[in-house]
């Protein structure tokens, strides 16, 4: 007998509100026995008849779940910057998965599935100080990746624009006549990525979109590759031929450092990219939060946040410093014109939502899917639940977290902070945001590192790579961080691993 769709969801819910509730778990990765069990459990074929919901959520509760990390309920994962769901955020992505809305197509008179997402986006504008009319182009994405994809796809569409404006009166799109056409008639050789040290998913979306990954070209100074070389970034967008996307990493994956270190630096740059018709994109997945951070303390991070606002465009990734459930990330563009003419979807009438040019823009005809999950949902209810302060707060104990792992790296013997400094110890803690890049300095100890730390199951870190050699990554950003609590935990793991390498010398 199939059960009631009321009663599932009510025992769904109970279930989760179950898995929730009480202290963080203690193992942030399920045992050996654990996986080995659950992998055994899994069908290994499609029957013909059905085990039936009683079975399957039996099944999925009690043989699949102990298999699953705890990254989204656990403070002490610091692998893949999850920020985990807040429990407004649960009970909203529930909520999404019991209407499940198609936010696509703008139907005022239906839903206001597409109102909830534009005013999401528009207090998101409001949390990070930007004025929303600013940028008329925003939409929800399925994460960073997506986004630079989008913003990519934009400064490819305005730089052809810019190079065939000096030519000819008719406009060139490549959404209209294709890459090659385009540019051919625009008089461009090729177009060039500028940046620093970029995170990989922008050479994704430049082979994605068909640039080449070989058009992104680091011009980062020799001694502090993430900081762009002015003369060398001047030099490049002169080149005859050539049309601009300047892309700035505000906050590097692997050191959490910026590109940019001021406005005075972001109107500098602002007026090269005007002088050669380049777009600016910022990707801001890591550092973009920075801007809600009003102390003194914070100062090295506000003052690299300062400008971003001239950026053309900005990636956001919403399943790390807001903390609401994979898959979110999003895109803001100042260039609304441009939207539509890179992703306009035509010749389908039933799509049609009779728009005009100041309602709200159907997410179909400015971003990448037709098929659109309502994650806007358990964005909205996060802002509304916690407002600036509320998010200003979690963020600042995020980053005494990691001052405090910084601390004590620095402080401990066995261990080094990366990349080195000759700078004074306080000054270096202090430009910490939410990353801490370090590795053993025994180097057989260091290539185990990752491994010893996740074997512990207690706190789980990314292995990464600096100067040819392995290394480790806190990347701290889970609502439910608190230094007191969790700092204690991260020591004690890291002095027990070099207190093993002492007692195994010994």
């Amino acid at each position: 007998m199939e059960v009631p769709a009321h009663e599932l969801f009510q025992r769904l819910s109970t279930s989760i509100s179950k898995l929730h509730s009480g202290p963080p778990p203690e193992n942030v990765l399920p045992s050996t026995n654990a996986l080995s069990a659950a992998r055994s459990m899994l069908h290994s074929h499609l029957q013909s008849q059905g085990v039936g919901l009683e079975e399957s959520i039996r099944h999925i509760q009690e043989d699949l779940a102990p298999a699953f990390n705890s990254s989204s309920r656990s403070p002490n994962y610091y692998g893949f910057v999850t920020g985990g769901a807040t429990p407004v955020a649960l009970l909203a992505d529930n909520l999404v998965t019991a209407y499940d809305q198609n936010v696509q197509v703008h139907l005022p008179n239906e839903t206001i599935a597409t109102d909830v997402e534009d005013r999401a986006l528009s207090l998101l504008c409001e949390l990070l100080n930007f004025a929303p009319e600013q940028w008329p182009h925003r939409i929800f994405t399925t994460g960073a990746t997506a986004a630079n994809i989008l913003g990519l796809a934009c400064g490819r569409e305005y730089v052809i624009a810019e190079a065939s404006a000096h030519r000819t009166d008719v406009e060139i799109s490549v959404g209209e006549l294709g890459i090659t056409e385009a540019m051919r008639k625009a008089g461009i050789d090729e177009i060039q990525i500028l940046t620093t040290v970029p995170h990989s998913s922008l050479s994704k979306a430049a082979s994605i979109l068909g640039l080449g990954r070989t058009s992104v070209k680091c011009l980062g100074e020799p001694d502090a590759p993430h900081k762009f070389d002015m003369q060398l970034l001047k030099k490049s967008l002169e080149r005859p031929g050539a049309a601009s996307i300047v892309a700035i990493s505000a906050s590097e994956v692997n050191t959490g450092v910026f590109a940019t270190s001021g406005l005075e630096e972001m109107q500098e740059m602002r007026k090269l990219c005007d002088m050669y018709g380049a777009w600016i994109h910022v990707d801001g997945a890591f550092g973009l939060f920075g801007r809600i951070l009003t102390s003194p303390a914070y100062s090295s991070i506000t003052q690299a946040c300062e400008g971003l606002e001239l950026a053309d465009s900005i990636t956001g990734d919403a399943h790390k410093l807001l903390n609401v459930p994979y898959d979110c990330g999003f895109f803001f563009s100042r260039h609304r014109n441009i939207a539509e003419r890179v992703f306009q979807n035509p010749n389908a009438a039933y799509l049609a939502s009779g728009n005009d040019a100041n309602a709200i823009m159907s997410p179909l005809n400015i971003g990448l899917e037709n098929s659109r999950r309502f994650r806007a949902l358990p964005v909205y209810a996060n802002l509304v639940a916690y407002g600036k302060d509320g998010y200003r707060a979690m963020l600042e104990r995020q980053i005494e977290l990691s001052r405090g792992i910084a601390r004590y790296i620095l402080e401990t013997d066995g261990y080094e902070l990366l990349p080195q400094h000759d700078t004074p110890q306080e000054e270096v803690v202090n430009s910490i945001y939410i990353i801490v890049l370090f590795r053993a300095t025994d180097e057989a100890l260091n290539k185990q590192l990752v491994n010893k730390i996740k074997a512990t199951r207690k706190i789980y870190v990314s292995g990464t790579a600096w100067d040819g050699k392995p290394a480790c990554r806190f990347a701290v950003s889970n609502w439910m961080t608190d230094a007191e609590r969790d700092l204690p935990i991260i020591k004690q793991v890291l002095q027990a691993i070099l207190s093993d390498k002492e007692s195994v010398q010994s």
